[in-house]
Order: structure tokens, then C-alpha cells, then sequence
């Protein structure tokens, strides 16, 4: 029942920024404690990419190392969405970029543990 869907994508250059974002219809942000979103990432050919997750509660959120400094992801349940502002975007980046979520208190960052997928939006940065 859960359906999310992702926006924001696009190209863009080395350096410049971008602000994906995940809209999430049949849940409630507003008790979003029931649940954790994640960012993921895959690129052409490679695995799909843990990027970041957040719990319900504000302030537990873990990040890639690849990422840390340059990515943050927000909640906005009075929205019922999250966002994955990211700033400094290196080639290195470019994937396709996918919102999930997962009912638990508790972070993970391997995808079969997510069972709600976006249809993914894709970011490319070129050099």
C-alpha cells in the first residue's frame, strides 16, 4: 500500500548540487517512527549502493563514507516526504538514485532489507 516516488534528478556539473526527493503516499510521516527510509544508489553495471538512512526519530541518521560532508537527508513528515540534498557532486556519483523504506526502528544498510521501493531517479554529474 505503501508508494513511494522520487523527483529531483537530473544532470548536472562537477561541484554543483542537486536535491532529490521521496513522496510517500499510504504512510503517515507524521508517524514516521514506524519506519526507516533509506537512499540508495546504482550505477551501470555495479551493485545497488547503501547512500543513507534515517529512523523516525530526528538525528539518527548514518551516512556512506563516500558521501559524509557532502550529502544530508532530511524528513519532512508535514509533507509525508524525505529529501537527499547533494552538494560538491563528484562523476563518481552518477546513478540512479532510489528511495525505500522498511517498518523498524533500526537502520540497515543492505537493500533486501528494504521491501518499499521508489522507481528510482537518476543523477548524472558530468566532469
Amino acid at each position: 500500500q505503501v508508494h513511494l516516488v522520487e523527483s529531483g534528478g537530473g544532470l548536472v556539473q562537477s561541484g554543483g548540487s542537486l536535491t532529490l526527493s521521496c513522496v510517500a503516499s499510504g504512510l503517515r510521516f507524521s508517524d514516521a517512527s514506524a519506519y526507516v527510509m533509506g537512499w540508495f544508489r546504482q550505477a551501470p553495471g555495479r551493485e545497488r549502493e547503501f547512500v543513507a538512512a534515517a529512523t523516525g526519530r530526528t538525528g539518527s541518521t548514518i551516512y556512506e563514507d563516500a558521501v559524509k560532508g557532502r550529502f544530508t537527508f532530511a524528513r519532512d513528515n508535514a509533507k509525508n516526504a524525505v529529501t537527499l540534498q547533494m552538494n560538491s557532486l563528484k562523476p563518481e556519483d552518477t546513478a540512479v538514485y532510489y528511495c525505500a523504506a522498511r517498518r523498524s526502528n533500526r537502520v540497515a544498510m543492505t537493500p533486501p532489507l528494504y521491501d518499499i521501493w521508489g522507481q528510482g531517479t537518476q543523477v548524472t554529474v558530468s566532469s
